[in-house]
């Protein structure tokens, strides 16, 4: 988690773009002061046999459903709302 969350500043802290947008902010005379907050989610992943996995379409199988639950979840503490469809 450390190493991500390094990997994360420094990719921010390194982008030319971001850099450029900072120093046009300064010029008009705003000091800048950027804070990020990340929510990063862990999933222990269930250990199935390869041959499951082909079997069930693997992570890109279409399940039909539109949203996991995961994603419904991660959704909501965005404050998104998600309605939920009878099929």
């Amino acid at each position: 988690m450390q190493q991500l969350g390094e990997a994360i500043h420094e990719s921010v802290s390194e982008s030319e773009h971001i850099a450029g947008v900072v120093k046009d902010i300064r010029k008009q005379g705003f000091d800048v002061l950027l804070m990020l907050e990340a929510t990063i989610g862990l999933n222990e992943l269930e250990h199935q046999p390869s041959a499951q996995l082909e079997a069930s379409g693997g992570e890109s199988g279409d399940t039909g459903e539109a949203f996991t639950a995961q994603d419904v979840n991660f959704l909501k503490s965005l404050r998104i709302s998600v309605e939920e469809h009878d099929r």
